[in-house]
């Protein structure tokens, strides 16, 4: 099967990233700019184990899994432009977090993350997450870049 330009695949996200199921939260990267951006989607299903708790008959999708799959968007544009796949890429901080509207089954969660900096190996960050072009979420964010132990 032929790829498009620019979209990452998640069998290659999987060897890119160190997560799996329940935690890997990005299902494909439709777009990416090395050193730029990257634009990428998660699937929300109610089959997800964040429901039986998170709130049963009322199930929402936590905000912190949404600022994770936000992270783990930016750590694929990182791992894309350093071709460091054998480092992994931790939080180091989150600023300006605003949770706008609720991501719930059924809904395409819309990842866009762009670059604003990196500096010491340092990436700082500015994440949009959405649903049906409604922002559900927006952080800037910083991530390090250490080795895999």
């Amino acid at each position: 099967m032929a790829h498009a330009l620019n979209t990452i695949e998640i069998k290659e996200i999987m060897a890119l990233l160190p997560h799996r199921y329940p935690f890997l939260l990005i299902d494909r990267v439709t777009d990416y700019q090395l050193g730029k951006s990257i634009e990428a989607y998660k699937n929300i299903t109610i089959n997800e184990e964040c429901f039986l708790g998170h709130f049963p008959g009322e199930p929402i999708f936590p905000g912190m899994l949404i600022l994770e799959a936000m992270a783990q968007a930016a750590g694929l544009l990182g791992f894309k432009t350093m071709g460091n796949s054998d480092k992994l890429y931790l939080y180091a901080g989150i600023d300006k977090a605003r949770f706008r509207s609720p991501v719930v089954p059924g809904d395409r969660l819309d990842i866009s993350v762009r670059l604003i900096k990196e500096r010491r190996g340092i990436w700082k960050f500015e994440g949009v997450a959405s649903v049906d072009g409604h922002s559900a979420c927006v952080a800037e964010f910083m991530c390090a870049m250490r080795d895999f132990q």
